[in-house]
């Protein structure tokens, strides 16, 4: 029997490159792999589905899962994870705690992104700060007029306005216009003035802090297949979970070699120890029962936040093949 050949659009990371490589296999498919931008692979994933296989951003996906009209079928490999302390900026002259925002101005790019749903999840839960307490002002990070990528209505309560036209909500920041700033790329001038800069001084150590209290490592992608090859190929799921969980472990295989170090930063053995020293052995894990805490936070918030028209279960996420998975 031929493979199946598919396209696969994915970001150059460290955990999928032993796919990329050729080094692990997706049981029955011939992959041919794109190296993207998320916001390419988002806004072309949704509006014309243009690939087989792709990471998809969490929040989006989830708006379509609630209104039962995803055109991808989930699987639990969560390519991309980071705690988004760091994702929020603002005018340090003005913002010294959290509780600041409050009746204050924040930019976003678009609201439903799921560094901003993250964003909104640490203010409320850790610090009060609710979705209606800010005036959310959306524009685009360096270019004008960026607009959702998909349909979404807020709540009453939640106050939203488009940036001026013509200016960005980096801009914006930097002319004072707005106090604060929530993406999951840094504005144009973040660590270049006195005055712009991290809401958290130290995102690192909020991050910790935020793990030791929650057991939270936030996912920001998963992995998504085209529902009509899945349909016609209901074996696919199970295979794409397998060669990624595999290709992530070939991945910490390297980063565990410390006969020559793999990433060019310095101390990344000591970061990898510490990692598991925090978060457990399995830090960055797949599959939805290690993840259903985080799932289940996540899918609450979102709803809460009016993005999703209702609450969405983990399972409902992930084609059923993939709830669990074999052990020898």
């Amino acid at each position: 029997m031929s493979k199946l050949a598919l396209s696969v659009a994915v970001g150059n990371y460290d955990r999928v490159r032993p796919l990329m490589d050729g080094a692990v296999q997706i049981d029955g498919v011939d992959p041919i792999f794109m190296n993207l931008p998320p916001e390419e692979i988002f806004f072309r994933a949704f509006r014309s589905m243009d690939f087989d296989i792709c990471e998809l951003s969490m929040s989006s996906f989830t708006v379509k899962t609630a209104e039962r009209s995803c055109p991808y079928v989930g699987v639990p490999a969560f390519v991309s994870r980071a705690f988004r302390h760091n994702s929020i900026y603002v005018r340090t002259d003005r913002i010294k705690t959290p509780e600041d925002l409050k009746g204050k101005r924040v930019g976003l790019p678009e609201y439903q992104l799921t560094a901003c749903v993250w964003a909104r999840i640490i203010l409320a839960d850790q610090h009060g700060v609710k979705p209606a307490d800010i005036i959310w002002v959306r524009g685009g990070i360096e270019h004008p007029g960026r607009p959702e990528k998909i349909a979404i209505k807020l709540p009453d309560n939640v106050r939203m306005e488009d940036a001026p036209q013509g200016t960005t909500i980096s801009e914006l920041l930097e002319r004072g216009e707005i106090d604060g700033f929530l993406a999951p790329r840094p504005p144009r001038l973040a660590g270049r003035t006195g005055n712009i800069g991290w809401l958290f001084p130290d995102p690192v150590a909020a991050g910790r802090d935020y793990f030791k209290r929650t057991g939270i490592f936030p996912i920001m992608h998963v992995v998504g297949i085209r529902r009509g090859l899945v349909e016609k190929h209901p074996w696919l799921p199970a295979a794409v979970l397998k060669a990624f969980e595999q290709s992530k472990r070939k991945c910490l295989e390297a980063l565990e070699d410390t006969s020559a170090t793999k990433v060019t930063l310095p101390f990344v053995e000591e970061e990898l120890r510490a990692a598991r020293e925090l978060m457990g052995e399995d830090f960055w894990s797949y599959g939805l029962a290690a993840n259903r805490h985080v799932l289940e936070v996540f899918l609450r918030h979102h709803h809460a936040q009016g993005l999703s028209s209702r609450l969405v279960s983990p399972e409902e996420l992930f084609h059923p093949s993939t709830h669990e998975s074999f052990s020898i």
